[in-house]
């Protein structure tokens, strides 16, 4: 039987580490308008083609940054054909949904997804990592839980942007910007260390090398993240002012 068509916009980081997960399932077409695909196409035994033609596939994941989003949904848009499954794997969900019942033709399917992990937590293999799901339009959405749970191995969650973006704020705006602190610090090597110290390094360096396209959608493009911040840093003042009083 053969395989559906997958057109991947956007393989920069996370695409490409994506592409070996997907090529046993699909036939994928690889686009990215910012690097050169050649070498990885020819490992991966994938194509290489132009937006348009990766925009014809059967599905069509984008990969891009938040920030080039909505720009490339409304260039895909007219070549999407009926019955297409469209997806995004944006660490937001609120801006890229809207964009897809704004921008997408009614007659395909979109499914918001993120992925929580990426290619450093996911290194040593992805079975048992956690995928949030966001239904948008249709009803394919649990045929991509399904695939994601069976054929991946994944952990999968259902919930709506607006809960996903609630949490995150939290859980990935607070981690990221702990760590640009940390390594804004330079600290040196320490020869003395606590296990505590050794966790807090490893969750720095899960992170230290994302983008910085990746860091400003998460601490600007979710509408949230402002209130987590505010929050974070009011206790750090109120702990400087306890400490400073004695």
């Amino acid at each position: 039987m053969p395989k559906d068509s997958l057109g991947l916009i956007g393989v920069g980081a996370f695409g490409a580490f994506a592409v070996p997960h997907l090529t046993p399932h699909f036939e994928l077409v690889l686009h990215d308008g910012h690097r050169d695909l050649t070498d990885i196409a020819r490992q991966q035994g994938c194509v290489v083609g132009d937006i348009h033609q990766a925009a014809r596939c059967d599905v069509v994941v984008l990969a891009v940054p938040v920030q080039q989003m909505e720009k490339a949904m409304t260039e895909i848009a007219p070549d999407l054909k009926p019955g297409a499954l469209v997806l995004d794997v944006a660490s937001v969900k609120m801006k890229p949904t809207a964009w897809m019942k704004q921008l997408l033709p009614a007659h395909v399917d979109a499914v918001g997804l993120h992925p929580l992990f990426g290619p450093q937590s996911g290194k040593e293999g992805i079975a048992g990592l956690k995928i949030v799901v966001c239904n948008v339009r249709g009803a394919r959405d649990t045929v991509v839980h399904s695939f994601l749970k069976d054929r991946l191995g994944l952990n999968v969650s259902a919930t709506t942007p607006e809960d996903h973006d609630r949490q995150l704020a939290y859980v990935q705006g607070l981690t990221h910007l702990i760590a640009k602190v940390v390594v804004a610090m330079d600290l040196p090597d320490f020869r003395l260390r606590t296990k505590t110290y050794d966790y807090m390094l490893k969750m720095v360096e899960m992170v230290r090398y994302d983008s910085d396209e990746l860091f400003k959608a998460i601490e600007r493009e979710n509408p949230f993240t402002a209130e987590a911040k505010e929050s974070f840093f009011t206790a750090a003042r109120d702990l400087e002012e306890r400490l400073s009083r004695g």
